[in-house]
């Protein structure tokens, strides 16, 4: 068994689903693992067939981090079968939202005239837990640490270490005129930063205060913070397979390693170190 930390992407978009695109329709959500402990980030649309997978395993816990509460981050937990089943165990956890209580916010996702199943009519054991702003805390052989991101409503970002190797989660953030200094400390030293790169940097200058960044952006912070691979995510809607392949290209003249967020792509952060030291 290999006790590499690794990323695997089921949802890629930003926004809303959009079928029909090789690079992938489904909204944020990746499965990060480190040997037997498997950590979800984010509940968008990409969540449906990770439960499908978890169902064919037989029961286990699922623990899923969520960025923030927008529809693309969550409009999939409605459809992770393992809620629904006796013997599984499923826990949803995220920062303070602002508004409600993370339970309540939760809560309010299953409840008539919007859905059909009450949250207390669940067949799973599912549970809420709502983490500090600066949290650091233990998953299994995971060590991770928050950090509050800059976007309209509160939104997360998440550090994920194991063995000396770590991948930072950051979308749904809007860059500054500087490299953003809580990013660059959560991301410094780790192998991979997912970093929101909704917007080109020719696109920005007309979403400004829309809570999202640049490709341009993310390969500036990573500099900065000594990380050897960037990977693009969170990609518009509107976004075609061919438009998202010339902005690798770009990118990749910027920073070498650069890589645009595909679903099925798995990435391991002992890789990245490698390629980084070769």
């Amino acid at each position: 068994m290999s006790h590499d930390l690794t990323v695997r992407f089921l949802g890629v978009r930003g926004s809303i689903a959009v079928p029909g695109m090789a690079a992938g329709g489904n909204t944020s959500c990746v499965e990060v693992v480190a040997g037997e402990t498997r950590i979800i980030l984010d509940a968008g649309t990409g969540l449906r067939a990770l439960g499908n997978e978890r169902m064919a395993q037989g029961p286990r816990h699922s623990t899923i981090l969520l960025s923030h509460l927008h529809w693309d981050h969550v409009a999939g937990l409605q459809f992770f079968t393992p809620i629904y089943v006796p013997g599984h165990r499923v826990e949803i956890a995220s920062g303070p939202n602002g508004v409600m209580s993370h339970e309540a916010a939760i809560r309010s996702l299953f409840k008539a005239p919007f859905f059909p199943v009450d949250f207390d009519d669940l067949g799973g054991v599912v549970t809420t837990r709502e983490l500090k702003a600066n949290d650091q805390f233990q998953i299994g052989d995971i060590t991770v640490t928050m950090a509050k991101l800059n976007h309209p409503d509160p939104v997360y970002g998440y550090r994920l270490e194991h063995g000396g190797q770590s991948i930072v989660y950051a979308t749904d953030t809007e860059h500054f005129a500087c490299v953003d200094p809580t990013l660059k400390k959560l991301a410094s030293g780790a192998d991979i930063l997912i970093y929101d790169s909704q917007y080109t940097p020719e696109e920005y200058p007309t979403k400004v205060g829309w809570g999202h960044s640049t490709w341009a952006a993310g390969a500036e912070l990573a500099r900065a913070a000594g990380v050897p691979q960037l990977v693009m995510f969170h990609h518009d809607p509107n976004r075609t397979d061919a438009q998202l392949e010339a902005i690798e290209v770009e990118a990749r003249r910027a920073l070498p390693g650069t890589v645009a967020a595909r679903e099925g792509m798995v990435l391991s952060a002992r890789d990245a170190e490698k390629a980084a030291a070769a």
